[in-house]
């Protein structure tokens, strides 16, 4: 049913603890197919918010059923007033008024979001017909960042030749400072493990240990002292996280040329989380990877959220929703 080997592989963990995971946009048909998928599976138990006459057609339609997957319709929902009164207590303080509050709750988006909140799902995944920004600005107002003060980014699980990197921030942040570029590089440390991904951190750079000057550089340079610091704490102290920059591409990736750019690099060569230093460089290299190097890629995934809300392309196939499910499963369990 699913092609990638290293989806299949997270699928199997996702079934050893299974999350419940809504799915917002049940008026699309990859939506409706990957539920279907997912269940199959058992990796997870499915919410879809839409129409139930109509999803319950295109289910009879290709003789599929619909046992496992609860449908819900957010207008006629018996906890519709539950979530309103719960959004505008969330959202009073920053001027939603009550009415506002009533017409947000219906936003499929938001209705998940409150799900999650209230302990009703696990995680939703979102964005097949929605902007990026649709589907994290309730995230960000209702689920919050799991360390106070702390940023919320997103990365993407890039497999090539079977081998998963995982790629940061290429969704979010669109010019971090040194400091939040020193949070992308921890979090995405802990997503590679949560992953299976052995989390050898690179800051990438168009310079290697100062082959080349400028703001850009300097800021990479300070990102990673920062984040080699946050690592010094009990908190990673058998995390086994190996962290360096900053790095050009073909020295975090290549050992011939690390041998020769970094040669006392623990991480150059041996790179599986690249760290980009800002929106740009990411989106563009991941799309690159995706399009001209024919590599699979998952995301945007959140990360440092309270509870996993995630992304998808509006160019996504049913097979990269089931594939972002398990991803929001495994991020579920604490």
């Amino acid at each position: 049913m699913i092609e990638s080997k290293y989806i299949n592989s997270l699928i199997e963990m996702a079934k050893k603890n299974v999350k419940t995971i809504v799915l917002p946009e049940g008026e699309d048909e990859r939506v409706l197919t990957a539920a279907h998928m997912v269940t199959q599976t058992g990796a997870a138990k499915i919410i879809i918010l839409g129409n139930k006459d109509e999803i319950a057609e295109f289910y009879r339609k290709n003789n599929w059923s619909l046992d496992g997957i609860e449908v819900i319709n957010p207008e006629k929902s018996e906890r519709l007033g539950e979530y309103t009164e719960l959004l505008y207590n969330l959202r009073k303080e920053k001027g939603l008024s009550h009415e506002e509050a009533e017409k947000l709750a219906l936003n499929h988006n938001y209705f998940g979001t409150l799900m999650i909140k209230s302990g009703h799902a696990d995680g939703m995944v979102s964005g097949a017909n929605h902007s990026t920004a649709d589907t994290v600005r309730p995230a960000l107002q209702i689920i919050k960042s799991a360390k106070k003060g702390g940023s919320v980014s997103s990365f993407f699980i890039v497999i090539s030749n079977n081998k998963p990197f995982i790629l940061s921030d290429c969704g979010i942040i669109i010019n971090p400072s040194a400091e939040e570029l020193a949070g992308i590089a921890v979090n995405a440390a802990e997503s590679a493990i949560k992953f299976g991904i052995e989390p050898n951190v690179a800051m990438l750079s168009f310079s290697t240990k100062g082959s080349g000057k400028g703001d850009e550089v300097e800021k990479v340079k300070r990102a990673t002292e920062l984040a080699l610091e946050a690592l010094k704490s009990d908190e990673y102290k058998n995390s086994g996280i190996k962290l360096d920059g900053e790095l050009q591409a073909d020295a975090a990736l290549d050992s011939v040329v690390a041998a020769k750019k970094a040669p006392n690099s623990d991480v150059a060569g041996k790179a599986r989380v690249l760290i980009f230093p800002d929106l740009e460089a990411g989106n563009i290299a991941y799309k690159l990877l995706q399009r001209l190097g024919g590599c699979e890629a998952y995301g945007p995934i959140l990360q440092g959220l309270n509870a996993p809300v995630n992304d998808l392309s509006r160019g996504c196939f049913a097979e990269d929703i089931v594939g972002a499910v398990a991803i929001t499963c495994l991020q579920a369990v604490k």
